[in-house]
């Protein structure tokens, strides 16, 4: 799958045998994982930590990877709040849960977001030996980020050295998570193997990185206020991508994306910021931020519709393609009918709504963050256009923004991030 929040991956890219990444993967579905000295403090452990190095990582990624996510049409409403459960009774919707982990985030960084002081990373004492290696891996980080979400990357280059190099350790993390089930060692993933990357992951969150590009985000998840649950949660979308490859209805899908790429967001807004004069309320940019995810994602599965196919896959509601007189082996004939052509405008408006939704929470976030999020929406919406450009056949035919075209809409993000956060007027005295 793709991870597509806030960044802008390029196809058609490779990253040679550079960072050690499949090294430390491949031990995790390996008896060998639970003996390894995971112990490399840079913090806690000082007296190790000065003469220890991390674990070197690799990252070597086939972005041939499938789409994940959602579609819809527009006879069902966008999010409903309850559903109806198999006993009659009724439950909680997939929007209203994942609302709730939004409300936690906000709730934890809200203070910190909010006072000036606190809107930079924290300055920690570096124990001696250790501030070279940080720098190396974070160093390697950004060298990821570049490689692989090169629009993104020239936009992190405006923020500050400090928030740049956590995005560029958030980013990695997502990465390699999204490699477990969708890059060239995918089939050798097991739910065993996951569970053992999330009790990484909790190691990581603990001060306890097991390679280089785990320290760079060990080290930021100490100065910035990021909460583990929603890298757990990401998990959690891989899971459901090593059993699941079809979604019955919305609700299903719009959990399952925002696994896989709201989380992202909700992962980032500690990092990028929330403008100090925002008068906007900490839930509503989490929100925001949210809707770009999904808006993301959902744009790579209609993009991705012909090539999830090809391999059994396919992530569009089932009542909906059936609402439409469609099925599952439409799909698999690729044909573009008039059907399809009806089926496919209903998914792009409702793409279009969650675009529009996160425009509101853009201009909130601090001034040097906007840029690479600016950039991230209007390329992705594009992808849109270029869908309908191709008469809507997403079977034989791949939607994407030519380079001059990226390159067109690169001022226009610059021009937007200067647009600043909503600004409430005070109330007028009593006379």
């Amino acid at each position: 799958m793709t991870i597509a929040l806030l960044w802008v991956a390029i196809p058609s890219t490779e990253v040679s045998n550079s960072f050690g990444f499949f090294h430390s993967v491949g031990a995790l579905d390996s008896a060998k994982f639970g003996s390894v000295d995971r112990s490399l403090m840079f913090k806690k452990r000082a007296k190790k930590g000065m003469n220890q190095k991390w674990k070197s990582s690799t990252v070597n990624v086939d972005l041939t990877n499938p789409c994940i996510g959602l579609g819809s049409g527009s006879n069902l409403p966008v999010i409903s709040s309850m559903v109806a459960s198999s006993a009659g009774e009724m439950a909680v919707s997939s929007e209203e849960k994942v609302y709730n982990v939004v409300l936690k985030q906000a709730a934890l960084v809200k203070k910190q977001l909010r006072s000036s002081e606190n809107l930079d990373a924290k300055t920690d004492i570096a124990v001696p030996g250790t501030s070279s290696l940080l720098s190396e891996a974070y160093d390697r980080c950004g060298e990821v980020c570049a490689e692989y979400a090169k629009t993104f990357y020239l936009g992190t280059l405006l923020m500050t050295p400090e928030r740049r190099r956590a995005i560029w350790a958030i980013y990695v993390w997502c990465r390699r998570t999204d490699e477990l089930v969708d890059g060239p060692n995918a089939s050798h993933i097991t739910p065993t193997a996951l569970d053992r990357w999330e009790a990484r992951l909790e190691d990581v969150f603990q001060g306890r990185p097991f390679d280089m590009l785990d320290a760079a985000l060990s080290d930021t998840v100490t100065k910035f206020p990021v909460d583990i649950q929603p890298f757990k949660d990401m998990i959690e979308g891989m899971r459901m991508d090593l059993k699941k490859s079809r979604y019955n209805n919305f609700d299903e899908l719009y959990l399952y994306c925002y696994y896989v790429a709201g989380t992202v967001g909700l992962m980032s807004v500690p990092v990028m910021g929330i403008a100090p004069e925002s008068q906007a309320s900490t839930e509503s940019v989490y929100n925001a931020a949210l809707a770009l995810g999904i808006a993301n994602q959902l744009t790579n599965i209609l993009r991705d519709v012909g090539e999830d196919a090809r391999r059994g896959r396919i992530y569009l509601p089932q009542d909906e393609l059936a609402q439409a007189g469609l099925s599952d082996e439409d799909i698999f004939a690729g044909e573009v009918t008039n059907k399809w052509r009806n089926f496919m405008k209903n998914q792009i408006k409702r793409a279009r709504m969650f675009f529009n939704e996160a425009e509101k929470g853009v201009t909130e976030l601090s001034a040097a963050s906007r840029w690479p999020v600016w950039a991230s929406l209007l390329l992705y919406k594009q992808i849109l256009d270029e869908i309908e450009a191709n008469d809507y056949n997403n079977f034989t035919e791949r939607a994407y923004v030519n380079k001059a075209k990226k390159l067109a809409f690169l001022p226009i993000a610059y021009a937007r991030s200067f647009v600043g956060s909503s600004r409430v007027s005070p109330p007028l005295a009593n006379p």
